[in-house]
């Protein structure tokens, strides 16, 4: 997600609208660029995407090279395009809880990540990823977390489990030695910084500016190197 959710203004084309697990989805389409909203509300679009790279890329960086990446939350294609072009990362994963996201990057969106979805190294589950989590025993290089707003505003209240001190060490033993977890937010939150430093060694926050309100930060945990 690119920016904590405000209220759409714009008027643009809607090209699609669903109801899925979280309510209604519209899929909007503003000259060049694309919009998606939920129950009214703006979610996220492809202008910029700076911080949604930098999670992939601060973590590729950072993990063993050639492990699998697991990123929760698929959004406007960015993300998985960042870790397909990362000479780091193996195999992608990626976790998309609502049907009309996924069916929209096979469609219009393909265009704003080169068809990301359609690329061999890369499994698409819908799933809701807390779900999912609980019945995979996979372990990954880094962990990408973007299906909320940040760890004190999530999307679905049963996703702060993610960001407490047992979900952290939940997500830490789903790494291989030495990997990474990165986990994208829409504001500073330092208690969230506080569990991480409780369960890993080493932690970052790289803060990125937006148009508008306060940096993006893309938050990681890692063994010292």
């Amino acid at each position: 997600m690119q920016q904590a959710l405000h209220t759409l203004t714009r008027v643009a084309d809607t090209i699609d609208r669903r109801t899925g697990p979280a309510g209604e989805l519209a899929l909007r389409r503003d000259g060049e660029h694309y919009e998606i909203i939920a129950n009214g509300v703006f979610l996220m679009d492809t202008r910029g995407g700076c911080s949604e790279r930098l999670l992939i890329t601060a973590a590729a960086e950072r993990m063993p090279a050639g492990e699998p990446m697991l990123i929760a939350g698929l959004g406007v294609g960015f993300s998985l395009r960042a870790a397909l072009d990362h000479l780091a990362v193996g195999s992608v994963v990626v976790v998309e809880r609502e049907p009309a996201v996924i069916e929209w990057n096979r469609g219009p969106l393909r265009s704003q990540h080169a068809d990301a979805l359609t690329d061999p190294r890369v499994t698409c589950v819908r799933a809701d990823f807390l779900a999912w989590l609980s019945q995979s025993d996979d372990r990954f290089g880094a962990i990408c977390l973007d299906i909320d707003n940040g760890p004190e505003w999530t999307v679905s209240p049963e996703n702060a489990e993610l960001y407490t001190e047992t979900g952290l060490a939940s997500l830490a033993r789903r790494l291989v030695p030495g990997g990474v977890l990165a986990v994208w937010s829409a504001a500073a939150s330092e208690t969230f910084a506080a569990r991480l430093r409780a369960v890993f060694d080493n932690v970052e926050a790289l803060p990125v500016q937006v148009p508008r309100g306060e940096p993006d930060v893309v938050y990681l945990g890692y063994p010292p190197r």
